[in-house]
């Protein structure tokens, strides 16, 4: 191996062991903490019932959950309606929100809770909680 290699790799290791993040994991809740963002949102039901999710649960339209693109599964968010006010709490368990400007895909459950089935899309606001 040439010595520029080997320099580099001692340059890579060296910073790698005294990064202070080096070795800790950033916990689910830890990501999910702080998150808020406006958009779009939509709903999925009977077409995915019984299918696994993305985090290997069983999709349930009838539960108060949601698909999202990055949130951590297990990740609980604050779902507010901004045309009617009206709120629920869904726990990630899938990915989505795949279409257009869509932040996150709603159960039928919870998107029924927040009077979105109707239309089908609404601007929401999504906030993480920490449900303990």
């Amino acid at each position: 191996m040439k010595l520029h290699h080997l320099f580099l790799i001692y340059c890579g290791l060296f910073l790698i062991a005294t990064n202070p993040a080096f070795g800790k994991k950033e916990s689910s809740k830890q990501k999910c903490l702080g998150y808020q963002e406006k958009g779009v949102a939509s709903w999925y039901g009977s077409k995915f019932q019984g299918r696994p999710t993305a985090s290997g649960e069983v999709f349930d339209e009838n539960q108060m959950t949601a698909a999202h693109r990055t949130l951590p599964f297990g990740c609980y968010v604050l779902v507010t309606n901004l045309k009617n006010d009206q709120q629920v709490i869904v726990k990630i368990n899938d990915r989505g929100g795949f279409h257009g400007e869509r932040i996150i895909d709603l159960s039928r459950a919870a998107a029924e809770k927040i009077g979105l089935v109707k239309s089908g899309l609404e601007s929401v606001k999504v906030e993480s909680i920490n449900l303990k």
